[in-house]
């Protein structure tokens, strides 16, 4: 048969294997995949995927995200028709233990990334894309299917507009436009050239096409590949449950198998056994940064050092020690001090502008390939890229997050900068490390031990300068604390700007003969359990205090290292309660009682 035939041929056999594959589960998305095999087909059998199928982990591969990731029932039909999978394997779609779970991850390589969350397998390959660029410096091709519901996400857009401003040619989306999503007709339906004229006003090659007519599709995919200095995006206009009377652009028939799936393999010429050989890449090694030694900063104690000028200093100097570190900052650096990177190492710095969601996937697609991101924002921020950092820890990524500004102690500007809840969302990602340095030193040793930390990593830094507590020499680990100063009458547990505030109370109490113990509670997760509890037995009552509204952080990071111990120690929680305004740091630790004069009061009650 010649091309355009085996094309049409392997559409009908992805179609057949997902209607069979979400039969077997009794549930999936058959239909959503059906309206883009055609697009697949081609893009595997005409030579255009490259994949060393002997080798998954090559780094000269090309890379396909599923976008819409619902389609997975395809994805494991290509699979399949690679030699990754077999049938047998197909057929454990969606049951305990299958490494095919209802939305691809990386269980199942060569999957780069969980998707599922729509509007995040773009912004992903535009980090992935990024990646082979400035970083490997590989010709490696970044394929990403979308789905026509997701393009109503903003992050789409924001991947739209960072791919165009970093001229990502090596970047093809496919937009299976296939009209319909879960409940009714998206909001564009069939208007191809409305899609066209958004893709063009944003810097991108934009292709319309008939994406079952696999010629045209072939053309399509020519006239990318033969595209430079930008992005591309092949819009194709599909049909949903495509070759399937009972479903083909039918309504209501979304995220479910068919009723008959005898009859629809049937209708679409019976199950075929082609197998794809796919093009292998040329070989390639990726490009290494040279690096030219070094050290981590450190600090005098008695100094007075913000945490976050800290971050800044020890990053740099990471960068140097290290050619796998990259940066990554929300158009805040003179404020995060990432800029301090950038002006040491600025072939390694990626400024990712006001769009926080595309700077947490830009650095999941890099971790992808083995780099190492740190990406800087203030810690109010993440708030609005949560979804991609949840999505990131399905992804079994690796990520180091700084959050500076946190807690009324930025001052003046206000709430809507002042991170509050930041220690009890990263807590809740699953695997997370949470840290929040009291000082300078501190922060240097966190920020090295977080280049090595497998998953999630977030370390709050503070706007004003603190005092420099712990000696250079001393060591500073994830999940440990510092006794700051010895007391058996109450233990007063604290972490970050508190710190201060709390050696002051204890010093006014001692002149009272109360001697509290100051804990300096640097790791919040991992907690340092043994310090905590020894605390509990010895003092018989703990005082937390932190900058942060009262759920979720420090406060019930301890409550939970000693829920599971003998002893009943009375655990009582300083925290912020009260919506806050604009003053001085002084005047809002006051009003949120957090400040040293509220803690000795709380000791003294």
């Amino acid at each position: 048969m010649d091309a355009s035939e085996r094309f049409t041929e392997l559409g009908q056999q992805l179609r057949v294997d997902s209607v069979r594959a979400a039969a077997a589960a009794g549930s999936g998305h058959p239909t959503s995949s059906m309206s883009a095999a055609d697009l697949m087909a081609v893009l595997m059998d005409g030579g255009y995927l490259a994949w060393n199928v002997d080798d998954l982990k090559d780094p000269a591969n090309d890379h396909l995200i599923f976008s819409k990731g619902h389609a997975s029932p395809l994805y494991y039909s290509m699979l399949k028709a690679a030699g990754i999978i077999d049938d047998a394997e197909l057929l454990t779609f969606r049951k305990f233990g299958s490494r095919l779970e209802g939305h691809p991850t990386p269980k199942i390589p060569p999957t780069d990334v969980a998707t599922g969350s729509l509007g995040q397998g773009l912004p992903i390959a535009v980090g992935v894309a990024l990646a082979g660029r400035r970083l490997d410096r590989l010709p490696y091709r970044v394929w990403c299917l979308c789905g026509d519901s997701e393009m109503a996400e903003g992050s789409i857009w924001e991947a739209f507009e960072h791919a165009a401003f970093n001229r990502l040619d090596n970047l093809t989306a496919i937009i299976d436009v296939n009209r319909l999503g879960q409940t009714r007709e998206t909001m564009v339906g069939w208007d191809l050239d409305r899609y066209k004229a958004r893709a063009e006003a944003f810097g991108w090659h934009a292709i319309t096409v008939d994406g079952h007519d696999v010629n045209a599709v072939k053309a399509a995919y020519d006239e990318a590949l033969a595209t430079s200095g930008r992005p591309t995006v092949i819009i194709a206009r599909t049909k949903k449950g495509k070759g399937v009377k009972a479903v083909e652009d039918q309504p209501g028939k979304h995220g479910k198998p068919l009723d008959d799936p005898e009859a629809a393999i049937a209708e679409l010429g019976g199950e075929r056994d082609i197998s794809v050989r796919l093009r292998r890449p040329d070989d390639a090694k990726p490009h290494v940064f040279d690096t030219s030694g070094g050290k981590l900063p450190s600090w005098d104690v008695g100094e007075k050092v913000a945490t976050r000028q800290a971050y800044g200093e020890a990053l740099a100097a990471l960068g140097s020690m290290r050619g796998d570190v990259v940066a990554l900052d929300g158009e805040v650096s003179n404020s995060t001090h990432s800029e301090l990177f950038r002006e040491a190492h600025e072939d390694r710095y990626f400024e990712m502008f006001i769009a926080e969601q595309q700077m947490i996937a830009a650095a999941v697609g890099m971790q992808v390939r083995g780099w190492v991101p740190f990406a800087s924002t203030f810690a109010a921020f993440f708030a609005r890229a949560y979804d991609f950092v949840r999505m990131a820890a399905i992804s079994r990524a690796d990520l180091r997050l700084s959050g500076s500004h946190a807690g009324v102690s930025i001052g003046e500007d206000g709430p809507s900068q002042m991170a509050l809840e930041d220690l009890a969302s990263f807590r809740a990602i699953h695997g997370s490390t949470v840290l929040a340095p009291s000082d300078a030193n501190q922060t240097a040793q966190l920020v090295a031990a977080m280049a090595d930390r497998e998953g999630i990593s977030f370390l709050r830094t503070l706007r004003g300068k603190t005092t420099v507590r712990t000696p250079a020499d001393e060591q500073v680990r994830i999940g440990g604390s510092r006794v700051v100063r010895e007391g058996s009458a109450v233990a007063i547990i604290a972490c970050g700007v508190t710190v201060d505030e709390a050696v002051e109370a204890a010093e006014t109490l001692a002149g009272e003969g109360i001697e509290a113990r100051v804990v300096d509670a640097y790791s919040i997760k991992p907690i340092d359990v043994e310090t905590i509890r020894a605390a509990a037995r010895e003092c018989g009552r703990i005082l937390t205090v932190e900058d942060h509204w009262a759920e979720g952080g420090l406060g019930d990071a301890v409550l939970e290292a000693l829920a599971e111990t003998e002893q009943s120690t009375p655990v009582h929680k300083l925290a912020v309660r009260r919506m806050p305004g604009s003053g001085s740091p002084a005047e809002l630790l006051h009003e949120a009682g957090i400040d040293a004069d509220s803690i000795a009061a709380a000791v003294r009650r």
